[in-house]
C-alpha cells in the first residue's frame, strides 16, 4: 500500500486519514481480541492452570490499561502521536508471537500484561489524532473509528472459534497455536498502516519530567468537567462490564439456548456498531452534556430491566436498549472531553478518560458478583442503575456553565 507523500501528516485528507485510522484500529482490536476470546481460558486450561491462575491472567490485560493509558496520553503530547503508535505497532506484532512459545501457564501473565500495553497506547492516541484533526466533527469521526473497532472485536471471537474447530482434532496444542499465528497476521496491517503514518510535526525527542505528569494529573482531577465526564464513561464501562459478564449466566439459568444468547449478544454489538457513527454526528450538533446524561440513563435503566424481561423478545429489547445507551452515551464524552481539555493536553486528557473507563469495566463485574452473590441478580443488576443515577446528578451539577472550571 503506498501513499502519496503530498498527503502526509495534517494535509492528508481526512477520508484518508479516517481510512487509515479505521483499518488500524479494526486488525488491532482483532488480533488482540482472537488472542483473548474465545481461546485464552482454553489455552490456559490445557496447560493445567486452574481458576485462580486464569482470573489473574484475564485481569492483567486491562490492568495494563489502567496503569499506562494515562502516561502514554502525555508522552504522546510532547513525544508526537507518531512515536507512541510505532511503539504499540512492535507490540501489537511482536506479542502474538510469545503465545506460541509458551508450555508454563505463569507466563501467560507477562505476555498478556505486555499485550495489555498495546491497545493501552493506541486507543488514547488515536483518539486524540481524531479529536485534533477533526475539531468541528469529532463526535462523529469518534464515533467512526469506535465502530470499526467494535467489528473488529465482533469478528475475532468468531474466527478464533472456527480456527479451534478446524483444528480441534490435531495433536497438543497446534489448534491455539494457530489462533495466535492468527493473531500475529492481523497485526501485519498493523505495523505496516502505522509505519506509513506521519505528523506534520515530530515531538521534541527529550523524555518529559515528573512535574509535567504531576501538572497534568493535576490538570484533569481538579478540572470539574472533566473529571464529571471521566465519571460517566466510568458509570457506562461499569454496566457494559456487568452486562458482558453476567447476562449469560442469567441466560443460562433461565435455560435459554448458547444460540439465543449469541443473538441477544450480537443485537447490541449490531446496534453500538451502527448508531455510534451516527450519535457522534448528533453530538457535534447538539449539546453533548445532554446527550452524556441521556445515554448514561438508558444504560441504567436498561441493564436494570434485564431481571424484568422474562421471555425472549423482552431480553432483545433489554439489550438493544443497552446498545443504544453506550452508543449515545460514549460518543460524546470522548469529544466532550476534547472540548474541555486543553490543547497541549488532549493526549493526557484522552489517556486518563480511557484508564478510569477501564477501571469501571473491571470493577463492574466485581463488585456486582459480591451483590449477586448476597443478594441475587435482581439487586445486582440494580447496582449499575444506582451508579447511573449518582453519577448523573454530578455530573450535571459539575458541567453547568461554560468554560474550564476547576473545584
Amino acid at each position: 500500500m503506498s501513499v502519496d507523500p503530498e498527503m502526509e501528516g495534517r494535509n492528508w485528507s481526512g477520508r484518508v486519514l479516517m481510512y487509515y485510522l479505521c483499518l488500524i484500529g479494526f486488525f488491532a482490536i482483532f488480533s488482540t481480541t482472537i488472542s483473548k476470546s474465545p481461546v485464552l481460558p482454553l489455552f490456559v486450561q490445557s496447560l493445567g492452570a486452574g481458576p485462580a491462575l486464569l482470573g489473574v491472567i484475564a485481569a492483567v490485560s486491562p490492568l495494563a490499561g489502567v496503569l499506562f493509558s494515562f502516561p502514554v496520553g502525555v508522552l504522546s503530547d510532547h513525544l508526537g502521536r507518531r512515536r507512541l503508535l510505532v511503539i504499540s505497532a512492535f507490540v501489537f506484532l511482536i506479542a502474538p508471537i510469545l503465545y506460541l512459545f509458551i508450555t508454563d501457564p505463569v507466563w501467560l501473565v507477562p505476555v498478556r500484561f505486555f499485550h495489555g500495553t498495546a491497545t493501552a497506547i493506541l486507543g488514547p492516541v488515536v483518539s486524540a489524532i481524531i479529536a485534533e484533526r477533526f475539531p468541528d466533527s469529532r463526535g462523529e469521526k469518534l464515533g467512526t473509528y469506535a465502530s470499526a473497532t467494535l467489528v473488529g472485536r465482533t469478528l475475532a471471537p468468531l474466527a478464533g472459534g472456527i480456527i479451534i474447530t478446524a483444528f480441534l482434532f490435531a495433536p497438543g496444542l497446534l489448534a491455539y497455536r494457530m489462533v495466535y499465528i492468527c493473531a500475529a497476521l492481523s497485526a501485519l496491517p498493523v505495523f505496516v498502516l502505522i509505519l506509513r503514518y506521519r505528523e506534520a510535526e515530530a515531538g521534541s525527542l527529550v523524555l518529559p519530567g515528573i512535574g509535567v505528569y504531576k501538572e497534568s494529573l493535576a490538570t484533569f482531577v481538579t478540572n470539574r468537567r472533566l473529571r464529571a465526564t471521566a465519571m460517566a464513561d466510568m458509570a457506562s464501562y461499569f454496566a457494559y462490564g456487568v452486562f458482558e459478564t453476567f447476562l449469560p449466566l442469567y441466560l443460562a439459568s433461565l435455560s435459554f439456548a448458547a444460540y439465543q444468547t449469541g443473538i441477544i449478544f450480537a443485537v447490541q454489538v449490531l446496534i453500538i456498531a451502527g448508531t455510534k457513527p451516527v450519535f457522534g454526528r448528533l453530538s457535534d450538533r447538539i449539546d453533548r452534556r445532554i446527550q452524556i446524561v441521556t445515554g448514561l440513563l438508558v444504560t441504567g435503566i436498561a441493564i436494570a430491566a434485564v431481571p424484568v424481561a422474562s421471555t425472549f423478545p423482552g431480553f432483545l429489547a433489554a439489550s438493544a436498549l443497552f446498545g443504544l445507551g453506550i452508543a449515545v452515551s460514549t460518543v460524546a464524552t470522548s469529544a466532550y472531553v476534547a472540548d474541555v481539555a486543553k490543547q497541549e493536553q488532549i493526549g493526557s486528557s484522552m489517556g486518563a478518560l480511557s484508564s478510569i473507563m477501564d477501571i469501571g469495566q473491571s470493577s463492574g463485574p466485581l463488585i456486582t458478583g459480591v451483590v449477586i452473590t448476597l443478594a441475587g441478580y435482581a439487586a445486582g443488576f440494580s447496582v449499575s442503575l444506582l451508579l447511573a443515577a449518582v453519577v448523573t446528578v454530578i455530573f450535571v451539577f459539575s458541567v453547568r456553565g461554560t468554560g474550564q472550571d476547576t473545584v
